[in-house]
């Protein structure tokens, strides 16, 4: 079999269980999800596992190992955001029931696990990560009375699924019958298309804040008050959003971002009084992402006396860095070959969740023009074919 193709025609048929519009739109607990389920649930089955939903919506199918022997995980997520692609997420589930398929009754060392989580991306629930923080024993109850644009809680989406919102606590995993956690996935940016390799091992996941800033001065009539007398929000803002790339820039690899931000009066006669956005932080290195956070609050104040306003600047998110095991990362690397590149994440994955339970590693894939979030997400039946090979020598090495 060309496994590669095989791939790309599952993941072809799977992108149809999709709510309409373009791209792949597939939110956790909904009538596309089931549909995806039942997908999965096949996968699963042809690669020899047996399969259950456990009480957090995860679609597990395990295949036993020696009696005494630790479990091996392997997952992603099978949902999406609105309007997304094809691969993120969903490619890592099939290619790991393709990679024990194609291992076949081999006698592997270990008992091994496919988990297919059902919401990673977040964008339903205000909340993110429930089936791997369940695993973990890292699980909040209190999100499940969060609610989507409906009203409709994740306590009941989940008991509507099949999911027992009253077990998921329940379901933590004992770390030492763990012996570790891969997940595939698209790389979702363009080093190693640049680099012309199909795959790469991942270093690390790196740490993810977000501050809530607000610059508060005065509004009054376009038209009439003199720019020397004004308190504009607006231009007191600015001025920290232009010093971004700069100030990035002193700590190789780190990102900052401000892609949220609101006016008011937001009236185009009218100086703004107000401005509200949030600035993301990045950064494999969380004493580098700290160090960035205090200048940017620095250069927020300063911009803010310069224009006569006042700003309040408060970490509102944390996600401290997670490094991916050095063995794992091992076996990765001999499985893929000489000359692998080693890249960290800068987006975060299940994994990030599952290193609460036990050493993680994760294999990249590149992603055509390092697109990822949109319809036009892509990676070839070829790459595909190279990651399956490469799961398939790293399962029978552990």
């Amino acid at each position: 079999m060309d496994w590669g193709k095989e791939a790309a025609r599952r993941l072809a048929e799977i992108a149809t269980c999709s709510a309409p519009g373009p791209g792949v739109t597939r939110f956790p607990f909904t009538a596309e999800h089931r549909a995806a389920q039942a997908l999965i649930t096949g996968w699963m089955g042809r690669a020899g596992l047996e399969v259950h939903l456990d009480a957090a919506g995860t679609l597990v199918g395990r295949r036993e190992g020696p009696a005494g022997a630790r479990t091996l995980l392997i997952g992603s997520h099978q949902d999406s955001v609105r309007g997304g692609g094809a691969y993120d997420g969903i490619m890592g589930i099939a290619l790991a029931c393709l990679a024990l398929e194609r291992l076949g009754d081999r006698d592997l060392p270990n008992a091994v696990e496919v988990l297919a989580f059902a919401d990673e991306e977040g964008v339903r629930f205000p909340t993110a990560l429930m089936g791997p923080r369940a695993l973990a024993g890292t699980f909040d109850p209190g999100v499940l009375d969060r609610c989507d644009a409906d009203g409709v809680s994740l306590r009941e989406a989940l008991a509507g699924f099949g999911g027992d919102p009253g077990a998921v606590a329940g379901l933590k995993r004992d770390p030492a019958r763990a012996l570790g956690y891969l997940e595939l996935h698209i790389e979702q940016g363009p080093v190693l298309e640049r680099a012309g390799q199909p795959v790469g091992v991942v270093s690390s996941i790196c740490g993810i804040e977000r501050n809530a800033l607000t610059f508060r001065g005065e509004t009054g009539h376009a038209g009439t008050v003199p720019m020397e007398a004004r308190r504009d929000a607006l231009v007191a803002a600015s001025g920290l959003i232009s010093t971004l790339p700069g100030v990035a820039a002193d700590w190789p690899g780190l990102r900052a971002t401000v892609g949220e931000m609101h006016l008011h009066p937001n009236v185009a006669n009218a100086i703004p009084e107000e401005v509200r956005l949030v600035l993301e932080i990045r950064a494999e290195r969380d004493a580098d992402r700290g160090a960035c956070a205090a200048r940017c609050q620095e250069l927020a104040e300063a911009r803010a006396r310069a224009a006569g306003c006042e700003v309040s600047f408060e970490r509102s998110y944390e996600q401290p860095a997670v490094a991916c095991d050095p063995e794992l990362v091992s076996v990765l690397r001999r499985a893929a070959g000489e000359g692998v590149p080693i890249l960290p994440s800068g987006a975060t994955h299940d994994a990030s969740a599952m290193a609460d339970l036990c050493p993680m590693a994760m294999l990249f894939l590149r992603c055509r023009g390092g697109l990822s979030h949109r319809p036009e997400e892509f990676a070839s039946p070829e790459d595909m074919g190279v990651a399956i090979e490469v799961l398939a020598r790293a399962i029978a090495e552990m």
